[in-house]
């Protein structure tokens, strides 16, 4: 199934509350509510608070008052993604009933160290992909995170593509980002196989994001075939950077919404200043 067997365009905002949002977090907002609008569809917005040791509710609050300083409204109650657990569960047990899953016990410490042993290692966009060492070994289930054998992956749902507003058709690369972690151990279901799933959950039609998550479109479309959910269209769009040249994060408070409210700067004002530093983030496709 394709967003073309769907009528109503539907964007989503899914923010972590694990901060303020910044410049570069309006831009994405403004995108899917523009294209949205555009379309008399709907804009949603989820909040991905799957992470229970940094996510809180000042900063949901925060963001939600961020958003309506800015215009920008919901159509709908928001989501919260933990309150997704079983759905999150069902989709971890078909995948285990496919055989394209296996546990892993390695510790961020294994992977490191993996990844500067003397061998041949594929290397991703973000740098080393894990090599693989549970998956060419037995391994215990038991407080084992769980990872998608890409090769087996690939070899049940064959050659995939997607539709990327700027590049048009785009054929997947299974192993772009190696066997990616689909549930932590810490933490239930990671943010790749939580992402498709709620978003065929919420009908979300055009998925918008910065470009630096274009990589991520990869393997979330092997857990579309997989899973046998809809495949939505995406919009990768520029980022917005800071003064130093480098990508905003939430770290950088002097460009937080709510340090620049805070100042006296209007909502008009943030705008024009996010059409400004990134225009093509704005320029919502026919």
């Amino acid at each position: 199934m394709t967003t073309q067997d769907m009528d109503e365009i539907v964007t989503r905002f899914a923010p972590s509350p694990t901060g303020h949002l910044h410049l570069g977090h309006a831009a994405s907002a403004l995108y899917g509510w523009r294209l949205a609008r555009a379309h008399s569809g709907r804009w949603l917005v989820r909040m991905e608070d799957l992470d229970a040791d940094r996510c809180r509710p000042d900063f949901e609050a925060a963001i939600l008052e961020d958003l309506a300083w800015l215009g920008l409204i919901p159509d709908g109650p928001v989501l919260r993604q933990s309150t997704r657990a079983a759905a999150h569960a069902d989709a971890l047990a078909k995948l285990r009933a496919l055989g394209v899953v296996y546990p892993c016990q390695c510790s961020r410490a294994d992977i490191a160290a993996a990844s500067t042993a003397p061998h041949d290692l594929l290397i991703g966009p973000d740098g080393p992909l894990y090599p693989g060492t549970c998956r060419r070994r037995p391994a215990s289930t038991e407080n084992a995170a769980w990872r998608l054998d890409t090769a087996r992956a690939a070899a049940r749902t064959g050659p995939l593509a997607f539709e990327d507003a700027a590049l048009g058709t785009v054929a997947v690369v299974p192993d772009l980002l190696g066997d990616i972690v689909v549930a932590r151990r810490d933490a239930g279901l990671a943010y790749h196989l939580a992402v498709v799933v709620d978003d065929a959950h919420q009908r979300v039609t055009d998925v918008v994001r910065g470009e630096d998550l274009r990589p991520a479109t990869h393997p979330q479309r092997l857990l579309q075939a997989l899973l046998g959910l809809p495949t939505p269209r995406y919009h990768h769009h520029g980022l917005v950077w800071g003064p130093d040249g480098k990508r905003l994060a939430k770290r950088d408070a002097a460009l937080a919404l709510a340090t620049l409210r805070a100042r006296g700067v209007t909502p008009e004002q943030v705008i024009a200043e996010v059409q400004r530093v990134a225009d093509v983030a704005l320029q919502t496709p026919s």
